[in-house]
């Protein structure tokens, strides 16, 4: 009797262990943080308009995109150490900052990187210029935000939003502005096109928007670095510098 039940004890243990490795395996997402994590004073990372959220492309896009000028300079959104300043295929020009609140950020798509890794930066301090190097179809700013540390598979990435205010496409904003409270509000306010900014809607050819804004086709395939005519929806093209 006290064998069959030093047995099942023995199975019941076993069965337990098993079932706390599977839990720990299968936990891929990021916790979102708690409001007691964030930093209260984080502020966008350059001017421009947002053209891609977080979580679009079937939940892929990890980060916001804010389209803007070329060179526009990129600040970083709060105080820390550079990370990683380095050349991807895919982020192109990237650069990764690592905060005091263990949160990482990450500039991507730069068309220069102005720090090194192990440098300490500043908020507000410059960091790099916007361009479109790397995987990208526009000039922008590829910015993440992420727990801990940035892994390959992304698993530690949250919404930026969190930390930086409410961010629909078509919106402006202002590099060096404050997320929290009020100036969020009013970042998040701003009209939905710039004078030197056109959202693509459904059915605009570039020619169109060429002559709408006074332009030639070829000006504003320089000024968004466009190797052919072709343009999206809610794509956002510089139409004046």
């Amino acid at each position: 009797m006290r064998d069959y039940i030093r047995r099942l004890l023995i199975a019941a243990i076993m069965a337990l262990c098993v079932g706390l490795l599977f839990l720990g395996g299968t936990q891929t997402e990021a916790k979102t943080p708690e409001s007691n994590e964030l930093q209260k004073e984080w502020i966008w990372p350059t001017d421009g308009i947002i053209s891609d959220t977080y979580g679009t492309r079937n939940g892929d896009h990890k980060g916001v995109d804010i389209a803007g000028n070329l060179n526009s300079p990129i600040i970083a959104v709060e105080d820390g150490i550079i990370e990683k300043s380095y050349y991807s295929n895919t982020y192109g020009h990237v650069v990764f900052i690592k905060h005091p609140s263990n949160f990482v950020t990450v500039y991507a798509h730069l068309n220069k990187r102005l720090v090194k890794p192990g440098q300490n930066v500043k908020q507000g301090d410059k960091i790099g210029t916007m361009g479109k190097t790397g995987e990208s179809t526009g000039v922008h700013l590829h910015f993440e935000t992420h727990q801990t540390e940035w892994t390959f598979d992304k698993k530690n990435a949250f919404n930026p939003e969190i930390l930086l205010g409410k961010a629909e496409v078509g919106f402006t904003v202002l590099g060096g502005r404050k997320s929290n409270g009020e100036e969020t509000l009013e970042a998040s306010s701003y009209p939905k096109e710039s004078k030197n900014h056109y959202v693509v809607r459904a059915g605009d050819t570039l020619t169109a928007i060429a002559r709408e804004n006074n332009q030639t086709v070829a000006k504003l395939k320089e000024f968004n670095q466009l190797q052919s005519d072709l343009i999206k929806p809610n794509q956002i093209l510089i139409v004046d510098q």
